[in-house]
């Protein structure tokens, strides 16, 4: 298995994709003043822009969802990637060669490189798309009208036609300088005694990645006298197409996804566009498979889907068989998402396409709005086996029912809502469903347990921490002013930071920032460490504290002029005399509590430390004053 990449091939990404450059792909930029840009967030809806740029940084940070990093972070939250996938990708773009570190080159697909295999498949999409408005599409017009689809709906979703000619395409790749190698793999060209188009005479969908690049067809059958029957054909598999993972419509629905925490799962290329066409935005499709765990993986790099009950994954079904078991299929990977999942069922039998045209956009809204759990259809599922006239039977519906359901209780505080739901598709009394849902919890509580290796303790849970202060509360102030100093400016810090320590910050947060500082080797390392504001941020695993740090990043400092050794030192020696002055309270309070006849020697001790401490807080304050 090949190594990681080194770090230094990793800091010439980091220098050479510009964040600003990358942003701008992406988010309208304006100059902000100070060396900061700032425009609408991408993450999340807001009408004023609190979404901040610092180019001299490299940083980004939301100050509405709190959404910070550098330009490695941004493209793994904008574009679903994962770390390796956005270095990969920038390095591409950008003209880095990766290595590993224990010296080989990243391992990648022998021959024609994925630059210009997606480069060919857009230009085909391009192409194909002009094949469109020719009068051998005509079938294909109609087809798409029929559908209640327009022109303006086929270009934005970039239907396109493919010719019955048997090699247009080629002919018109190959003028463009793409080689026969490429167009075979690629998987838009066939070779038999002689090249030839995979795709004739068909209505064809672009299926593009997160970012927007086209990677493959889906391609519908329209004349009657096409030899190849298959209702719809995909493109193979190649280097850059996997069908397991790739979501038809993702690369439009991915803002949307991530704004409203919401996403559609639908079956086919037309229900995606008639959901977006009709106020569904974040509907996607799989290719040709059934959805599966890469799908799941895609989706929850765009639900953020790391919090309990944060979004809704919604399945449209048929309210047929064939409905029935795909919700099934669907029911098996709920445990996947930590958002919860939905079921939308048309009862008539209608997808959302024809839903569309028989009764508007407002009832493919309202397919949605009326989801129910997807649980729920597993429970009729589970009752349909069972003639619940009789008392034996609800018995034994309810102890399957049961182990199926704990599954998807993620609150034990909500036990009594889930035997409800059995209350009412069995049949039996509140009290057995709850009992039998509670058992069940034990079931599994002691399955986990014994393959944890341990026995976890049942007594009663520890009382919950209390939240921390606001970080904007005026009292944390000079902690924060202080913080942006060190990570903006590590190189104007003197001496005066050399007597710094974790007790200086009172707020957790800010404590763990400082406390990073400290691990990295202090302001004095971050001197000389070009990219030091990332590695501060990529040093902590709590969100919170690397949050803060990307906001600090991008904070502009409160300062008429630019800051220098002075400006910095006085914030730091400020800070220390607020610490000398919490401890002297502190000794006060024990003073005024210790009897100076009885307890003479610790009086005297304290007595002492306090004269040394209102000495040495007048020290601060004069450097304060005097620098």
């Amino acid at each position: 298995m090949a190594g990681r990449i080194r770090e230094d091939d990793i800091a010439e990404v980091r220098e050479k994709a510009r964040i600003d450059d990358v942003v701008s792909q992406y988010v309208t930029l304006r100059n902000a003043g100070g060396g900061s840009m700032k425009g609408l967030c991408p993450f999340h809806d807001e009408k004023s822009p609190s979404f901040h740029v610092t180019p001299a940084r490299g940083f980004f940070h939301c100050f509405g969802c709190q959404a910070g990093g550098d330009v490695i972070t941004f493209l793994m939250k904008i574009d679903g990637l994962d770390f390796n996938e956005a270095i990969e990708r920038l390095a591409d773009k950008y003209g880095v060669q990766l290595r590993r570190e224990d010296g080989e080159e990243p391992q990648r697909p022998t021959g024609p490189k994925r630059s210009r295999l997606v480069e060919a498949h857009n230009k085909a999409q391009e192409w194909y798309a002009d094949q469109l408005g020719t009068p051998d599409a005509l079938v294909a017009r109609q087809f798409l009208g029929s559908r209640g689809f327009d022109q303006t709906a086929a270009e934005q979703f970039g239907v396109g036609f493919a010719p019955r000619d048997e090699a247009a395409l080629y002919k018109h790749l190959r003028q463009l300088a793409f080689g026969d190698e490429e167009l075979v793999v690629s998987g838009l060209v066939r070779h038999g005694r002689g090249h030839y188009d995979n795709f004739q005479g068909r209505l064809l969908w672009p299926i593009r990645d997160s970012s927007g690049d086209t990677i493959g067809f889906g391609a519908r059958r329209i004349f009657d006298d096409d030899r190849r029957e298959a209702k719809y054909l995909n493109t193979s598999e190649t280097p850059i197409y996997k069908k397991s993972q790739v979501l038809y419509g993702i690369d439009l629905a991915r803002r949307e996804i991530a704004r409203s925490s919401q996403a559609v799962v639908v079956e086919g290329y037309t229900d995606v566009m008639a959901c977006h066409l009709s106020g569904v935005p974040t509907a996607v499709a799989t290719c040709g498979t059934a959805f599966g765990e890469d799908h799941a993986k895609i989706l929850r790099r765009f639900l953020f889907d790391h919090e309990v009950a944060r979004g809704e994954v919604i399945f449209t079904f048929d309210g047929d068989a064939a409905g029935v078991k795909a919700a099934e299929r669907a029911y098996d990977l709920e445990a996947v998402f930590v958002s919860k999942t939905y079921a939308a069922i048309e009862p008539t039998g209608l997808d959302p396409c024809d839903l569309m045209v028989q009764q508007g956009p407002a009832a493919v809204r309202e397919l949605v709005a009326r989801r129910i759990p997807l649980f729920h259809l597993k429970l009729r599922s589970i009752a349909s086996r069972y003639d619940l006239d009789r008392a034996d039977a609800r018995i034994d519906a309810l102890r399957e029912a049961s182990d199926v359901l704990v599954s998807s209780i993620r609150d034990k505080t909500k036990v009594d809502e889930f035997a409800r739901e059995l209350v009412t598709v069995i049949g039996i009394e509140i009290e057995q469903a709850r009992d039998e849902l509670r058992r069940a919890l034990g079931r599994r509580s002691n399955q986990q347990a014994r393959k944890g290796g341990q026995v976890r303790d049942s007594g009663p849970p520890e009382p919950a921490s209390p939240p921390a202060p606001d970080l904007r509360d005026p009292r944390f102030a000079l902690e924060r002013d202080t913080l942006r100093l060190l990570i903006q400016q590590p190189g104007l810090v003197g001496a005066a930071s050399g007597d710094l320590g974790s007790n200086d910050f009172t707020h957790p947060t800010y404590r763990a920032v400082w406390d990073a500082i400290a691990a990295a080797g202090g302001p004095a390392v971050g001197a000389t460490d070009g990219g030091w504001a990332t590695r501060l941020r990529e040093s902590t695993a709590d969100p919170a504290v690397s949050s803060v740090i990307s906001a600090l990043g991008v904070e502009p400092v409160r300062s008429s002029k630019e800051p220098d050794t002075a400006y910095v030192s006085v914030h730091i020696y400020r800070l220390q005399e607020l610490t000398a002055l919490r401890r002297i309270t502190e000794v006060k309070s024990k003073l005024q509590r210790t009897n100076p006849v009885e307890e003479a020697a610790a009086y005297n001790k304290m007595f002492g430390e306090l004269v040394a401490l209102e000495q040495h807080r007048r020290t601060l304050r004069e450097l304060a004053m005097g620098t």
